[in-house]
């Protein structure tokens, strides 16, 4: 049997993340998504075992400041890509506000960190976002442009097929394929 499961990925970092801490005795405070301020101070040794912990699962500590500020704008993008009504905001506007950044300033730490720019990981996220939203099959494809800020299902097929090689429609169609093999 199969399941289709819908999840929160924000949820399920944020409860590892404390699963992980609590096992370690970590008094620890949430600021934000992947982003906690930790209560006591801890030595170098268990420092060294949280990090450890943490990187099989793909968690990292981040120390370098432009990395940590590139992580700060991934997770923002990922926040925006993620919200009900991303729609009524420019991607650019929202990083510079929820970063207290310029944009230009954001765009060059990103681009000098990652060698690609903020636009492409936006796109990278809303396709990765569009594909959950096909699967679970209970959007059309129009819906899921407006959801995710497209200015028609054209522009989003063409981001598609230029991200994965296959259209929205043809990706719904191996979906579905897939679901009625397994019947």
């Amino acid at each position: 049997m199969k399941l289709f499961i819908k999840f929160d990925i924000n949820t399920i970092c944020s409860l590892f993340l404390k699963q992980n801490l609590e096992q370690q005795n970590v008094n620890f405070t949430t600021l934000g998504f992947g982003e906690i301020e930790i209560a006591d101070n801890i030595d170098a040794e268990a420092l060294e075992t949280l990090k450890n912990n943490l990187l099989p699962c793909g968690f990292e500590v981040v120390e370098n400041q432009k990395s940590v500020l590139v992580q700060k704008i991934k997770d923002a993008i990922i926040e925006l890509v993620f919200m009900e009504d991303s729609n009524n905001y420019k991607s650019s506007v929202f990083l510079a506000e929820k970063l207290n950044h310029s944009y230009g300033y954001l765009s060059n730490v990103f681009s000098e960190v990652t060698y690609s720019s903020i636009e492409n990981f936006i796109i990278l996220q809303k396709i990765e976002r569009a594909k959950q939203l096909i699967i679970i099959n209970e959007m059309s494809l129009t819906e899921i442009a407006f959801l995710l800020n497209y200015s028609s299902v054209a522009h989003l097929s063409t981001q598609f097929k230029n991200t994965t090689g296959i259209t929205p429609s043809a990706f719904q169609r191996i979906i579905k394929k897939r679901r009625e093999n397994l019947k």
